[in-house]
């Protein structure tokens, strides 16, 4: 039981590393407000609630790929106003896949890995508590939390000789 309970402490959570801060936008908003979120915050996904609710998430290539082609560069005004009309449900993925903040970030990060995917909402009671996100698990592996180096047999430098 001792064993059990020192596993479980040493468990790496994925609320421990986790951002907390979530930018989040509502089924009914445009595109084009996403497409700034995006930019201005320089994130790649957006959970997107309803009512308080997590009902989908946005990426920055789900919004690039609702714009119009390239061969409408000419078209700037109208493309504002397409980008205005659009909404974020019409673009965003329904099915998202949540983790909890005592999720282990090893299993976050399997999700992550198997379903191609940028990020994972965290909710906690229902409410939306966090995400983590590829940056957030490549800070926690440049932090070396967690990664011992092999011990070394610690040597003593030689003198050098004199002649």
């Amino acid at each position: 039981m001792k064993a059990d309970k020192l596993s479980k402490a040493k468990t790496i959570r994925v609320a421990d590393w986790m951002s907390k801060r979530v930018l989040a936008v509502e089924t009914f908003d445009s595109i084009a407000i996403a497409r700034q979120l995006i930019a201005k915050h320089r994130v790649n996904q957006l959970p997107v609630l309803e009512n308080g609710k997590l009902v989908g998430i946005v990426t920055d290539r789900d919004i690039r790929d609702a714009y119009p082609t390239s061969m409408m560069i000419n078209l700037g005004k109208e493309i504002d106003r397409f980008a205005d009309s659009v909404t974020v449900e019409e673009v965003m993925t329904h099915d998202v896949m949540v983790v909890r903040p005592d999720t282990p970030l090893t299993t976050a990060v399997g999700l992550l890995r198997r379903h191609r995917i940028g990020s994972l909402p965290v909710m906690k009671n229902s409410k939306l508590v966090g995400i983590v996100t590829r940056s957030d698990i490549l800070d926690f592996v440049l932090s070396g939390a967690g990664i011992k180096s092999p011990k070394r047999k610690a040597t003593r430098p030689r003198a050098a000789k004199e002649k």
